[in-house]
């Protein structure tokens, strides 16, 4: 009987949010688990998509450190055996192989020739609306097409 090891991408993700009002202050929720990367989100000014309403929305960024291993514990340098980063948004929390994600990011930004780590929610602004709590989770894909779990899901509105 032959026995065939699957190679997954590990994306343990703590996920933080860090959302400031933009008059200051605020508050914050968190949501996550124990693992490698992190992710968070902040509020960080400036235009971004239009919502239903066609005013801009602000700019609130998703950032996280990319995996270093695989779920075996093999180590993987983010940069070479990465492909890239997948979004999942929706309202429920609850994602699913079957969905398609929200946006999907190179792993290394073409310009700076560096590890990406940060996405503007707000370039989801055609998809969005202000008022509504929305949940994000991410995904890790591998230059081979293996992908992570899905990260524990973490809230946002605009």
């Amino acid at each position: 009987m032959h026995s065939q090891t699957r190679w997954t991408v590990s994306l343990s993700t703590v996920v933080v949010l860090a959302i400031l009002s933009g008059c200051g202050g605020g508050g914050g929720l968190s949501s996550g688990d124990a693992g490698g990367g992190v992710g968070s989100f902040g509020d960080a000014g400036g235009a971004g998509g239009s919502s239903g309403g066609g005013t801009a929305l602000p700019a609130k960024t998703l950032t996280w450190a990319a995996p270093e291993s695989y779920t075996d514990q093999t180590s993987l340098n983010p940069v070479t055996d990465l492909a890239g980063f997948e979004i999942y948004v929706n309202e429920s929390g609850a994602f699913a192989d079957a969905d398609a994600p929200s946006a999907v990011v190179s792993a290394v930004d073409t310009t700076t020739h560096t590890l990406t780590t940060s996405f503007n929610l707000a370039n989801l602004g055609a998809y969005l609306s202000r008022g509504v709590v929305y949940r994000v989770s991410m995904r890790a894909v591998a230059v081979t097409g293996l992908k992570s779990d899905f990260s524990p899901p973490a809230s946002f509105s605009f």
